[in-house]
């Protein structure tokens, strides 16, 4: 595989800059979970290997404009997670076009998709939610969201040169990924340190509906064994979830711990729990279970994640919408060694640099290609 600096020295070699990438997120908030973070190791990755010029625009109090992230004037609209609606669609559009991108990345449909279509330059649609996911995350009579998100859904990818996923998209968004979603791993999370496993079962994400926490509290009201879980995050559905927790009874069992954004600090949770719990069945990758199984954790996901799929071995899985097999799963992994060294090599050949690289590689082919047409 090629390395990060060739598509630097290509360009370098041509006479002409590097990729200009831009991502647009409306979805980054101080503590939100995967789309934040594979953002920010772009960034971090473009900052240090300089194979493309990045920019990251987001919603933010104010219009900001820096060489790495630039935020457009928003409202506030989740102060659990910091999560902010932007204002409009015209100071994206006016943006984008004074960053002058050589390929635009969208990470959601919600922030003028087909007005940044209309420029000309290509555009990638990330598809990192999904239908599923997306009407389960909103109290109420789900059925009555579903055409409307799936009708916006539909016609914000229908305009898309490039559909990029980890999973497949063509029940959300009527179209086939034709570009992989690459995760990757920080070098934080490997099988090191003396960390001792305690006996409590670990969640660690945000407190959604949708994020299958209720499912995990029920497989705890179940055991037989009065194990601790931790549920490390916050939420929309936070004071749903403490309802439920006094509801079946487990307020001597459960302990709600802050958010951590540390990844040093992160992967010693992982490794200090007795195992680590991802319990929702509409991931649409997995991150946390990726993360967890690398850090050398007795890991549980439920066989829909596409990171179960990746890890073989290092997780314990369990079908969808079953509490008593994800108890079984829970036990399993509980009593279970996990293999460091197997931990090792996948976390080694699972860093952020191999899989932006790839990506890399894959944007520069369908601008090349769009310029040809």
């Amino acid at each position: 595989m090629q390395g990060p600096h060739c598509s630097a020295a290509r360009a370098a070699a041509r006479g002409a800059r590097p990729l200009r990438v831009v991502d647009v997120a409306t979805w980054y908030g101080e503590q939100s979970d995967g789309i934040r973070t594979y953002l920010d190791a772009k960034s971090a990755f473009a900052r240090r290997t300089g194979a493309f010029e990045h920019r990251l625009v987001v919603p933010g109090p104010v219009r900001q404009v820096t060489d790495h992230t630039c935020s457009l004037p928003s409202i506030r609209v989740a102060t659990s997670n910091g999560y902010r609606w932007p204002i409009g669609t015209r100071p994206l559009v006016d943006l984008l076009r004074e960053l002058d991108p050589d390929i635009v990345l969208l990470h959601d449909p919600f922030w003028a998709p087909r007005a940044v279509q209309s420029l000309q330059v290509p555009v990638v649609m990330v598809h990192h939610g999904s239908l599923d996911l997306d009407v389960n995350a909103i109290p109420g009579p789900t059925p009555l969201y579903r055409p409307a998100f799936g009708g916006w859904l539909r016609r914000a990818y229908a305009g898309a040169d490039a559909v990029m996923s980890a999973c497949d998209p063509r029940g959300d968004t009527g179209r086939a990924a034709t570009l992989p979603l690459r995760f990757g791993l920080d070098a934080a999370f490997y099988p090191e340190g003396d960390e001792q496993r305690g006996d409590h079962v670990l969640y660690a994400g945000r407190f959604g509906r949708e994020k299958g926490v209720f499912e995990l509290l029920e497989a705890a009201a179940l055991s037989a064994e009065p194990w601790p879980l931790w549920l490390m995050g916050t939420g929309s559905a936070a004071k749903v979830v403490n309802a439920q927790i006094r509801r079946l009874g487990l307020g001597g069992r459960v302990r709600i711990v802050p958010y951590e954004r540390d990844r040093e600090a992160l992967a010693s949770a992982y490794r200090s729990a007795r195992c680590v719990v991802m319990p929702g069945e509409l991931e649409t990758f997995g991150l946390v279970a990726f993360e967890a199984a690398a850090s050398g954790a007795s890991t549980v996901a439920c066989t829909t994640a596409p990171s179960a799929r990746a890890l073989g071995d290092l997780v314990h899985t369990f079908p969808p919408g079953d509490p008593r097999a994800l108890l079984a799963a829970i036990e399993r992994a509980r009593f279970a060694e996990p293999d460091r060294l197997i931990a090792a090599r996948f976390a080694a050949a699972n860093r952020w640099e191999r899989a932006f690289a790839a990506e890399l590689a894959d944007l520069e082919a369908l601008v090349a290609q769009r310029r040809a047409v």
